[in-house]
């Protein structure tokens, strides 16, 4: 059975969650204040976080963040604010879904399977796929899910990982954001293609020297994105 925390203020909605979880055979736990969830967070052996925006002590921004530097499970971040601002900050720290209240508790459960599914079928991945990925220095290793640069480790999001990954198996092809939302989320009526720039941002943030003059992530402006291999 798979565990999910919600961390939630407002009880009514986190019971409501909780009911409608449990339903489809998911294990429950509920934190109603920022620095509980996130201990109990960092603490319990999660498989998936529920994470509101707006909390008491400690908000969901600060959470998710916190949460990104131990664990790599999916955090589905919601919140009652649709500003396109919160959505692209939430899903830069690391979440990997935004859903913005109200919304029918299918919904909800659609995209806990959504990720869950995903996630368990990245985590299973035969160890003979997991060869890895160098390119111009830059080292991905699909067995551990992790990514050096110059033999030094950066810290990736499950997402982050991903889409290098997408990129780095098919050097020099070019994906559209179209192409790697669809490949990466596989949702395509749940999230905002959006998301795939903020990821990608993210992500030369912590491999390029210089994010601003990109070595590997390349953009082809009105086409996508690609990462260049000058051995091919």
């Amino acid at each position: 059975m798979k565990k999910i925390l919600i961390i939630e203020d407002d009880i009514s909605i986190a019971e409501l969650e909780k009911d409608y979880l449990e339903i489809n055979d998911f294990e429950v736990e509920i934190e109603t204040s920022g620095q509980a969830g996130l201990d109990r967070a960092l603490k319990g052996k999660f498989d998936l976080i529920i994470l509101d925006l707006m909390l008491p002590e400690i908000d969901g921004f600060k959470i998710c963040k916190s949460l990104r530097n131990d664990i790599d499970i999916p955090i589905l971040m919601v919140s009652a604010k649709g500003e396109g601002i919160d959505k692209i900050r939430g899903l830069g720290l690391g979440a990997d879904d935004y859903i913005t209240k109200p919304f029918s508790p299918s919904e909800l459960v659609a995209r806990v399977k959504a990720h869950l599914g995903r996630y368990e079928r990245l985590t299973n991945k035969s160890v003979s796929n997991n060869k890895n990925i160098e390119i111009n220095g830059l080292v991905i290793d699909n067995y551990s899910k992790r990514a050096y640069v110059n033999d030094k480790e950066v810290n990736l999001s499950s997402k982050e990982f991903d889409i290098l990954e997408l990129l780095g198996k098919n050097p020099n092809r070019v994906f559209s954001k179209e192409e790697i939302f669809e490949r990466i989320w596989g949702l395509d009526s749940f999230g905002d293609i959006s998301t795939v720039t903020v990821h990608i941002r993210k992500i030369r943030e912590k491999i390029e020297a210089d994010p601003s003059n990109p070595q590997y992530i390349e953009t082809l402006w009105g086409l996508g994105y690609r990462i260049k291999d000058k051995n091919n």
